[in-house]
């Protein structure tokens, strides 16, 4: 089962979803897709900083260090990690929070995310355990405290869902694939309309002044053939 969230923070909402338990969470690893971000807690009580932090990567959010659901924000089209709404991370973080035992109870709590392709997983690790490929890019947000009225806003909206994530997962890449071609055929198009274009152009200044070769060679002709002409037969 998997839990849907909508954020109305931003237009038009977004989504946030969190798996069940670590068994769903091992499906969201494997068939997630490159547009989801995964969030989860990372750190431990902490001094609170002058403000929160605003730099990011996309992610799953996930609570450091504390046990906590792994929540995953979708991409919006055109969207990219860099340029996620702060309002959407603080929702992220505050579900993060909220559906963690401990850190729910904490203050000054730090949630990490990273690009679900940033996440690593081998057979060595428990269920619902990862890593990541690259440590750069795991970025952190500080919580000070739960949010009631984000957590309550986002909770009216929870929906229950057993979707098909393998499915979910092979139509998306069968339309990354289907758009890939189309984007393909369409510059295999554009090349050809320029390559014929500079063929037209070349073969315009080649024969530029074919015309004005033809008609020197016909005047040429008939100044030659009047030479040879007898002007007082007109006459006779």
């Amino acid at each position: 089962m998997v839990y849907y969230f909508t954020s109305n923070v931003v237009d038009p909402p977004a989504q946030i979803y969190v798996g069940k338990d670590k068994f769903e969470n091992e499906d969201l690893i494997q068939f997630g897709l490159d547009t989801d971000v995964w969030v989860r807690f990372l750190v431990l009580i902490s001094p609170a900083p002058s403000r929160v932090h605003t730099t990011f990567i996309m992610p799953p959010f996930h609570a450091d260090n504390l046990s906590s659901a792994h929540v995953y924000y979708r991409l919006q089209e055109g969207q990219t990690w860099d340029a996620i709404p702060p309002k959407i991370l603080e929702d992220c973080a505050q579900l993060t929070k909220a559906n963690s035992i401990e850190g729910n109870k904490k203050d000054n709590v730090t949630v990490i995310f990273t690009p679900w392709a940033n996440l690593k997983k081998d057979g060595s690790m428990a269920v619902g355990q990862v890593g990541f490929k690259d440590q750069k890019k795991v970025k952190k947000i500080h919580i000070p405290q739960r949010e009631n009225p984000i957590v309550n806003r986002l909770n009216k909206t929870r929906v229950e869902k057993f979707p098909d994530l393998r499915k979910e997962k092979d139509d998306y890449m069968r339309e990354i694939r289907r758009q890939e071609q189309v984007n393909q055929r369409a510059k295999q198009k554009e090349e050809q309309r320029i390559l014929k274009e500079r063929r037209e152009l070349a073969h315009q200044r080649d024969h530029a002044y074919d015309d004005l070769h033809t008609e020197e060679a016909v005047a040429a002709s008939s100044n030659q053939d009047n030479d040879g002409f007898d002007y007082d037969e007109d006459f006779m």
